[in-house]
């Protein structure tokens, strides 16, 4: 039996149409939805390969309980499970009131979970400390928008990328976090080779491809290089003074702030060129349309408000909102980041764009409930409330489909608030992300594909999300598990009353939400589960009576604030809260990888998603490599503040001279040291309470870890993961990762100052299944180097190099091809280190360059030098066919070897 089950993507904020096919049982495999507004029928690599995320052996399957933090987690079932959740958060409320408790939930999950949650913290626990991890990453934008426009409400469509004369990106390396809306401003670039890209982002990335000007600015300065473009866009008149008198308020302080932003002063502080900041200024006020895309880099600072307020200020005084191709348009990084925002699911904020603090706004929302009031204290943002965790004030944390013991900043002091917390419950699909290990109860949470529900997409686009198969074992949908435990709870708090959880599918909490939101800005009451099976995925506003949702916002000029009118925000350009000084003289950056997304819990259980990028690599300019007598695969101390990590660094001549970058997504999991936020730090923006995540002052410096280990085995990965991870803790530096596409395996690479305990050794070697069996082995224990090669039916099948390495390389690539080398065995058993054919054991090519097409960097080089131009390579090899997000780095190769191309 072959199914199909239409469904979106779990992943970034786009949206995209997936469908499932399957058997009823099983995912066998997906393709994009043509019939998808978000998508038409793209995916990315990683809504590609979702059918092999599924590792079961990485599945939370049962209820798990420990009763004492000392103790280990025993298996437990839903009754047990849930009521005992239920008697502690009763006893905990009863013994230090509402406020002790609090849910810590996620742009992961669908509306009707977020929903859920909301009603259980509000109207049933009476504390507003509910808070999401998309604090982390859009409010910032929330704070920009409702303070700009009088809403949370990203006034473009998709379809304004395509239509768009000038698109200005801002902090976004779209073509990895965005790849299918980048592909579709590459088509319309290429359709349309007049319409003028501006990147802004201090690294050069693959999305500075296709922009016709990349602005380096320094980081953190976005809100002095706006109004330096500002202050141009008035000094040449480029502005829509009809539109401003119309329209818009508080214009005449912002134009007394900005006359002191002058090009020479903007173009210093920024670290860019006049000319640059002029051009940049001329394309936009010419533009007959001007489009802006944002996100992390700007959201993810500790002047994130004052970014996207100062944006928007330059669409206000162009009048290029409201109308195609025009308008300012955040890029969500979460599937349903907007679904939380909607819902009311951030401590400040309460279902339909209402105010937690507007007594007015909680009023109604108690009405609606049936409860005499809703909780009027400050609930707590996502630092505060791991600070509070911290102090001792809350008492029972409920942390729902996100991973703060990875995600967040400063890990050590969110480590510490974990393990000290008296009950943590974990609601999770994946027993193995870093906060399970915290989890006083661990429930085992349905994931995508498993549940129904809906989300909202980066245009305000609700898309419903299909069932396509049952969740494994004792797994339940989040809503579901959420109903269950306020059932018991509400039977604890409030005896005898009607029960607030009537609920007995996603619909019946979808019905019931939606009529907060009627005659709100974002009114979807006029919306149904039955609209979006017959009519397809619909934006918002789509009130009662509507026939198909709304395109765009304020086209007719009038915005939902008091006044009718946008409102000019005049702030001036504040530093980062964290300068460089002569102990860390270096900016950290930090963002994504093409493969991978957020802290790996899903995309770590694919070894297809590690071949273009295996571990975490710190970048640096070359100059700073020089600097530091570093080179290239060397291991560094990275040092901040707050923390440090051990990991290889590479030349990268993207990354500014000053600056460093590292991906966001390696973990304690993956990489030995509580991963990349060991070294963030918690500082916030006074508005939205989001994190500076993407600026930190650190220092690199080389450490000498001469006794190295590389191990390679296939089969059973992710149990062998869980058995080796912890030995890992012995050595000063360790990664392991996933390799391989039809024959998985685990990778690990480790170092240290001395070999290890030789029964270490012997333990790993168990674990490796190299201490039996057909393996060929040597051993000098004077130098401390010790090799084992497993061979089966004429391949290799596992791999352990202990004391040197030098030939990993070759022993991979052997391992990968599925021969073996009639020079194994007597470089093997030789006190030789050099494997035989060196000189290229080493060759970066064997990287996975396309992923969709399993193509080689090597192959691509291969091609370039036998004349193959991009149109070429693709026809011939097939990269760049699919997702496309090979091509910018397709591009960079054939530029640097132009004399070999045209040979």
């Amino acid at each position: 039996m072959h199914l199909t089950t239409a469904t979106t993507c779990c992943y970034c904020g786009v949206g995209c149409g997936v469908l499932i096919e399957h058997d009823g049982e099983k995912v066998l495999g997906v393709k994009g939805d043509p019939a998808h507004p978000a998508n038409f029928g793209k995916l990315c690599s990683k809504g590609a390969t979702l059918h092999l995320t599924g590792d079961l052996a990485a599945r939370a399957l049962h209820p798990e309980l420990r009763l004492g933090k000392a103790l280990p987690r025993a298996r437990t079932n839903w009754d047990s499970a849930l009521d005992h959740a239920a008697s502690v958060f009763a006893e905990t409320i009863r013994e230090h009131g509402p406020d002790s408790v609090a849910f810590y939930i996620s742009g992961q999950l669908l509306t009707e979970d977020y929903y859920a949650f909301n009603k259980l913290a509000r109207a049933l626990v009476g504390t507003n400390n509910i808070d999401s991890n998309s604090r982390l990453c859009m409010s910032s934008a929330v704070v920009g928008y409702k303070r700009s426009l009088g809403a949370d409400a990203p006034p473009c469509n998709y379809e304004d990328l395509e239509h768009s004369d000038c698109v200005l990106i801002v902090g976004s390396n779209m073509a990895f976090a965005h790849p299918v809306l980048f592909r579709r401003l590459e088509e319309a670039k290429a359709k349309r080779p007049d319409m003028k890209i501006i990147v802004v982002d201090p690294r050069r990335t693959d999305t500075c491809e296709l922009a016709d000007l990349h602005l380096a600015i320094q980081p953190g300065t976005d809100v002095a290089l706006f109004h330096g473009i500002l202050h141009i866009l008035m000094w040449e008149g480029w502005l829509d003074r009809r539109f401003i008198e119309a329209h818009t308020e508080g214009f005449d302080a912002l134009k007394t702030l900005v006359r002191d932003y002058t090009p020479q002063m903007v173009a210093e502080l920024c670290g860019i060129p006049v000319e640059q900041l002029y051009s940049c200024a001329q394309w936009i006020g010419q533009a007959p349309s001007f489009l802006s895309l944002w996100c992390m880099g700007l959201n993810q600072s500790t002047a994130g408000s004052a970014k996207n307020s100062a944006l928007i200020n330059l669409h206000l005084a162009t009048g290029q909102i409201g109308r195609v191709g025009a308008g300012p348009f955040s890029l969500t990084g979460q599937p349903n980041a907007m679904g939380g925002r909607e819902t009311g699911s951030l401590c400040n904020l309460l279902p339909g764009h209402r105010e937690a603090a507007n007594a007015e706004h909680r009023a109604e929302v108690a009405h609606y409930w049936g409860v005499d009031s809703l909780p009027e204290s400050p609930g707590l943002t996502a630092i505060e409330l791991f600070d509070a965790v911290h102090a001792g004030k809350i008492k029972a944390l409920w942390i729902a489909c996100t991973n703060p013991a990875q995600s967040l900043p400063d890990q050590n002091k969110i480590h510490e608030a974990l393990s000290a917390c008296p009950f943590v419950v974990v609601q999770e699909a994946f027993f193995t992300t870093e906060t399970c290990r915290f989890a006083d109860l661990l429930l085992p949470a349905a994931s995508w594909g498993e549940k129904e529900g809906t989300v909202t997409n980066s245009e305000r686009r609700i898309s419903h999300v299909r069932r396509a198969v049952p969740a494994p074992a004792e797994a339940r949908p989040d809503w579901a598990i959420t109903v269950d435990f306020a059932r018991r709870l509400e039977q604890l708090l409030r005896p005898g009353l009607p029960s607030l959880f009537d609920f007995d599918q996603p619909q019946a909490l979808f019905d019931e939400y939606k009529q907060l939101t009627a005659q709100r800005d974002l009114d979807l009451s006029g919306l149904s589960y039955a609209i979006l099976d017959t009519q397809g995925p619909q934006q918002w506003p789509f009130p009662a009576g509507a026939r198909e949702g709304t395109a765009r916002l304020y086209g007719n000029g009038v915005f939902p604030s008091a006044s009718g009118r946008a409102s000019f925000i005049a702030e001036p350009y504040r530093a980062p809260k964290e300068k460089r000084d002569v102990r860390f003289p270096l900016t950290l950056n930090t963002g994504r990888l093409r493969d991978h997304w957020h802290g790996m819990s899903r995309t770590g259980t694919a070894a297809q998603l590690f071949g273009h990028v295996e571990e975490a690599v710190l970048s640096l300019h070359p100059e700073e490599l020089r600097r530091r007598r570093l080179q290239a695969g060397d291991l560094v101390k990275l040092k901040s503040r707050r923390g440090s990590l051990v990991l290889p660094v590479q030349s990268d001549e993207g990354v500014r001279s000053g600056q460093v970058f590292l991906p966001m997504h390696w973990g304690n999991r993956f990489l030995k040291g509580l991963g990349c936020n060991v070294l963030t730090l918690p500082a916030f923006d006074p508005l939205s309470k989001q994190p500076e995540l993407k600026h930190a002052g650190v220092e690199v410096q080389k450490v000498e870890l001469p006794w190295q280990l590389f191990a390679l085995v296939e089969g059973e990965v992710q149990t062998r993961f869980e058995a080796l991870r912890p030995l890992c803790e012995s050595f000063d530096y360790a990664s392991l990762g996933l390799v391989g596409r039809e024959r998985p395996a685990l990778l690990i690479r480790a170092a240290a100052t001395e070999a290890p305990a030789p029964e270490l050794l012997a333990q790993i070697d168990r674990l490796l299944g190299l201490h039996e069996g057909p393996v060929l082995a040597y051993d000098d224990p004077r130098r401390a180097v010790g090799k084992r090669v497993r061979i089966e039916q004429g391949r290799i099948t596992a791999i352990r190099l202990a004391g040197e390495t030098a030939a990993r390389d070759w022993l991979k690539g052997l391992w990968l091809s599925g021969e073996t080398d009639a020079d194994l065995r007597r470089w093997l058993l030789a006190p030789i280190t050099t494997p035989p054919g060196s000189a290229g054991a080493s060759t970066p090519g064997n990287k996975t360059l396309c992923n969709c097409m399993n193509v080689s960097e090597g192959a691509v080089c291969a091609g370039i030098a036998r004349g193959l131009g991009l149109q070429d390579l693709k026809q011939t090899l097939g990269c760049g066919t699919q997702c496309g997000s090979c091509v910018p780095e397709i591009k960079r190769l054939l530029a640097q070897l132009p004399a070999v191309a045209n040979a």
